[in-house]
């Protein structure tokens, strides 16, 4: 992956100071094209129409108005997402509920607080690539 943008992420965060921190931390990466939402049902929208499609989400688990599984489970029933990784990004860090979000199908987890510096490089070994 090369070219600017080929590296498509959506983040789903409740938090706008921890969007933003991703955001710092991931626009160091040319070839990431990063889209933000503040929530479930933003997301599912960014992914509503098929010009966008993420080769990874990375979900907080608490949210108001859906949690990052069942975002999860929406996601994957829409035509193209189904395979794509989903790592979530949570407080709630300990190793049982580590393996519950596996269990659910998480391709990883990442621990707030987690170093900015080392996020894309954490992704990328989650997420495969």
């Amino acid at each position: 992956m090369t070219a600017t943008g080929d590296l498509p992420i959506l983040y789903v965060d409740d938090d706008k100071d921890i969007r933003h921190i991703v955001r710092l931390a991931l626009r160091r990466d040319p070839r990431i094209d990063l889209r933000l939402a503040s929530g479930g049902a933003e997301a599912l929208a960014l992914v509503a129409d098929e010009a966008w499609r993420p080769a990874v989400v990375l979900l907080d688990v608490m949210m108001p108005d859906l949690s990052g599984p069942e975002v999860m489970a929406a996601m994957r029933s829409i035509h193209g997402l189904g395979d794509v990784p989903f790592i979530f990004v949570t407080a709630m860090g300990r190793q049982a509920q580590i393996d519950d979000y596996r269990a659910l199908g998480a391709a990883g987890v990442i621990v707030k607080p987690f170093d900015p510096l080392t996020l894309r490089e954490t992704i990328g070994k989650l997420a495969g690539f």
